[in-house]
């Protein structure tokens, strides 16, 4: 009827096309071109937004010359805007595809830098487009999941979150592996863990958690080690090491079997079968310090009591295992200043690493808390610390002190098992290492 305007569609996403009944329907789609390539007056364009990919096919005689043509000079990651009307065909992506009445350009773009075969220094200094990939943003999108599982996990459990400082005066782990800084002319650390804060958060809420941004300044240089990674961290009023260790398991179960049925297509484009998270059983294996020594010298590994498990070591414990394995009761010199002697030994710690399956390597950290001021103290001194400088922690032990634990589980290295990926630096969009502080 004259006089009256032209509605257009509203936007489509590639999983509305992708819909039972969307075949027939007109949709107007925005998004980036993956690839594109012309064939007898035909345009075939791979159109993808935040659901997926979507073949798109543009006729020059539908779309004029000039719409034609600057479509077909639309770059790798350009942006597009197209109208068309949804089809059936069994050689496209997810068998459909949009047969385009009208193509804008958004943004033509220029040649897109990234490709096959480059190395791998290369994609980390381009990294700020290489995120873009569909394997990066399987990763992330998966990592998103586990984070919001994990809230929704400590939510039912009744564990409070809080905020704790990322600026610290005094470093929680050793002076050694955090960075310093000036701070109005007193030295600062960037925070190794939120544990000393989250324990002094017990008294008025019993069950606390942090999830912030840790700093390590190792330099070391292996594939599950990063100098910036996000810690969770958990801290349980009323705890000892087997009922802090069953919460570990019921947490670790709950993220794993959600991430097998939420994101399916994902897992299985990165290697890893939804099955194999789904058959992670719990109660997970124990083993102690000793036997693991013991278990490692029948391996060929030259160790004894008091060495520490590296890289080579806790990968030996669980590459021919598809299930988690705790490692308890290690020694006590080996471990942090503030972690609970056993009462049944004295040579150890009330503490346990949670293994990874396949050789994944340590991905939880956990221990009782030591709880008696005098001993606490004397352990402090033992690393070279000045009491003082812990008043504020050692505070804790003066003033309704209870019985305690926590533990610290790496992110990073959580997805990395997950997803089955070869480093640490592909969970995360702009890796911290020690030779790498850029983009």
């Amino acid at each position: 009827m004259a006089g009256v305007p032209v509605t257009e569609p509203a936007r489509a996403l590639v999983r509305d096309v992708l819909a039972p009944d969307a075949v027939g329907r007109t949709v107007r789609l925005r998004g980036w071109v993956q690839r594109t390539r012309s064939s007898g007056g035909i345009l075939f364009t791979l159109l993808r937004d935040r659901t997926g990919s979507l073949q798109v096919t543009a006729r020059r005689d539908a779309l004029g010359d000039a719409a034609f043509e600057s479509a077909e000079h639309v770059q790798v990651e350009g942006v597009i805007e197209v109208t068309g009307t949804v089809a059936e065909d069994k050689r496209a992506p997810g068998g459909r595809e949009v047969r385009a009445a009208a193509i804008g350009v958004i943004d033509a773009g220029e040649p897109f830098p990234i490709f096959a075969d480059q190395t791998e220094e290369y994609r980390l200094d381009q990294r700020h487009l290489v995120v873009r990939s569909e394997e990066l943003a399987s990763v992330f999108r998966i990592k998103a999941d586990i984070l919001r599982i994990l809230r929704e996990f400590l939510d039912e459990e009744e564990v409070l979150e809080v905020t704790p400082p990322i600026i610290t005066g005094n470093p929680a782990e050793g002076g050694a592996e955090a960075f310093t800084f000036d701070y109005f002319g007193r030295t600062g650390y960037l925070s190794q863990s939120a544990q000393l804060y989250l324990e002094a958060m017990l008294a008025p809420h019993e069950r606390v958690y942090a999830l912030t941004p840790s700093f390590r300044a190792e330099k070391s240089r292996t594939p599950r080690h990063l100098t910036e990674y996000m810690h969770l961290e958990v801290e349980l009023a009323w705890v000892g090491l087997d009922e802090l260790l069953a919460f570990i398991e019921r947490m670790f179960a709950r993220v794993v079997h959600r991430i097998a049925e939420l994101r399916g297509k994902e897992l299985r484009a990165l290697g890893r079968e939804p099955a194999e998270l789904q058959g992670i059983q719990t109660p997970f294996r124990r083993m102690s310090y000793a036997d693991a020594i013991t278990t490692l010298q029948g391996q060929g590994f030259s160790v004894s009591w008091g060495s520490d498990l590296g890289t080579a070591e806790e990968r030996a414990l669980t590459l021919e295992s598809s299930q988690p394995l705790f490692v308890t009761h290690f020694p006590a010199e080996l471990k942090a200043f503030y972690m609970l002697r056993s009462p049944s030994d004295p040579r150890t710690v009330e503490a346990a690493d949670l293994l990874g399956p396949e050789g994944f390597g340590e991905i939880v950290g956990s221990s009782c808390r030591e709880t008696d001021l005098a001993r606490l103290t004397e352990r402090v001194r033992a690393t070279g610390a000045d009491p003082a400088s812990y008043t504020w922690y050692l505070d804790l032990r003066r003033h309704g002190n209870v019985p305690h634990a926590g533990f610290g589980l790496g992110i990073e290295r959580l997805v990395r098992w997950i997803t089955r990926r070869e480093h640490i630096r592909d969970t995360t969009p702009f890796p911290r290492t020690p030779s790498r502080h850029t983009p």
